[in-house]
């Protein structure tokens, strides 16, 4: 089933990418210092509940970030499973975490948290941590505070972590801030999936995976989801793959991590990981900044947006800054 359709990269050019790529910790003979579970689970639980602005220690920022791979898709595509075979494929010799989103209620703010209940084999593997939140109040597919909730899996010595976005459309190109690599994960019969997303997610995907491919239509979708990728472009020279995998596939699933390997090598060669990082580092208070606005507009009356436009920003730029001298005092 691993079979690269036309857009896809040579095995011999992937095997020489996966050399290429970041020693791990086994290959450079440094030990995996203890993994201390407890406390990173009581960190993300209390990073989600943040409402106030949330830094790692100053020595850890950037030049130590961990590894970001993104898992995005439209419902039913099987990203879940992918993401627990890929772990499984890459965790030797690392310390890799998993962060899977789940949608919440509109009503409750509750979720079913059912991204775990697909990975319940990962939490036994050593140097392997899985965690499921729900997006709560979140409008783009994504956790509350996520630039901070992923900065926790750097300052617990993690070497990778992987993302599992909720895959709810448009909102997923999202995701595309957050992590380094950017994996897109389609079912063999998203036909109207891919119109829907031509100009969104597709221009901004690293590498796109056509699963379940034991079922029928999935070699047609990978041919239109090549000619999709040759028509949005991806705004630079890297070559998007587009690979058939099955979960009872080994060989398909190894094909995706090395296409993984070799994004990664070519980010090394091609783009400056510090312009990569500040970038990440603007997003992020651009996302604290907008959910700060929201939260301040929900609490509102009805007759504040009854004022000239330019007076409730004023307003609600006043009560921000109070609100940050609170925070830093």
């Amino acid at each position: 089933m691993s079979v690269h359709v036309p857009m896809s990269t040579g095995s011999g050019a992937m095997g020489a990418a996966t050399a290429a790529s970041t020693k791990t910790r086994a290959a450079t003979g440094s030990p995996l210092p203890p993994l201390e579970a407890r406390a990173l689970g009581r960190a993300l639980t209390q990073v989600a509940d943040m409402t106030d602005p949330f830094r790692m220690p100053p020595e850890l920022e950037l030049a130590n970030a961990c590894w970001r791979i993104g898992f995005t898709g439209p419902p039913g595509a099987g990203k879940s499973s992918l993401v627990g075979r890929m772990a499984v494929e890459r965790h030797p010799g690392k310390r890799l975490g998993v962060l899977a989103i789940d949608p919440s209620s509109p009503v409750t703010g509750g979720a079913i948290l059912g991204d775990r209940l697909r990975m319940d084999h990962l939490p036994g593997i050593e140097h392997v941590f899985v965690r499921s939140l729900a997006a709560r109040s979140s409008t783009d597919g994504l956790a509350d505070n996520l630039p901070d909730l992923l900065d926790l899996f750097t300052t617990h010595r993690f070497d990778e972590v992987m993302l599992e976005t909720v895959g709810v459309g448009q909102p997923e190109v999202a995701g595309r801030s957050h992590v380094d690599t950017l994996v897109l994960v389609l079912p063999p019969d998203a036909g109207d999936v891919i119109q829907a997303m031509k100009a969104g997610i597709l221009e901004v995907a690293d590498i796109v995976v056509v699963n379940k491919a034991d079922l029928p239509g999935a070699r047609r979708m990978a041919s239109n989801v090549t000619e999709s990728v040759r028509e949005s472009g991806h705004g630079s020279s890297w070559t998007v793959p587009v690979l058939l995998t099955c979960q009872d596939d080994a060989a398909s699933i190894t094909a995706v991590s090395q296409a993984i390997d070799h994004h990664r090598s070519w980010l090394a060669e091609h783009t400056s990981r510090e312009a990569a990082l500040l970038l990440r580092e603007r997003h992020r208070t651009l996302r604290q900044l907008e959910r700060m606005v929201r939260t301040e507009l929900d609490q509102r009356p009805g007759e504040f947006f009854q004022m000239p436009v330019a007076q409730q920003m004023a307003n609600v730029c006043a009560a921000l800054v109070r609100q940050l001298d609170r925070s830093s005092s």
